[in-house]
């Protein structure tokens, strides 16, 4: 017959074991929490990213730029136009060829409003491929 004896009983009789019971109760609330929570902090919007190399893409030979001056004047090539005009003499440089990249230059004192107001044009004539031009700064400023 096995007898046990209390040798882990004080002289007042108290056990000096930790009770985790309540450390697992905490540690299980907080887990549902975080499962409920951490749907909610992420984006919801999957996007399949296509891969990209850093080799520039060619430059065509004979690019053809819609430049907006400081004056706010507008330009097709070297050819000030009004704004009016800008869709026929869009259609006469490209060949009536949509699919044809413009590259829209503008001085850096035009206001947004202006900007736009080429941009909603090319977009209207039906030239969706627009790529903006800009300066390359050196020395990583």
């Amino acid at each position: 017959m096995a007898m046990r004896l209390n040798e882990d009983l004080d002289e007042s009789g108290e056990m000096h074991e930790i009770n985790v019971t309540p450390f697992i109760d905490v540690m299980l609330v907080l887990l549902i929490i975080f499962m409920v929570a951490a749907p909610l902090a992420t984006v919801d919007v999957r996007v399949n990213l296509p891969a990209s190399t850093s080799k520039p893409t060619p430059r065509p030979e004979k690019p053809l730029f819609v430049t907006v001056n400081a004056e706010k004047q507008l330009y097709v090539g070297e050819t000030p136009i009004a704004r009016d005009q800008l869709t026929a003499q869009l259609a006469a440089q490209t060949n009536g060829d949509k699919e044809t990249t413009i590259f829209f230059r503008a001085d850096k004192s035009v206001d947004y409003e202006t900007m736009m107001g080429v941009m909603d044009t090319l977009r209207q004539a039906g030239y969706l491929k627009v790529g903006l031009v800009g300066m390359e700064q050196s020395g990583g400023q």
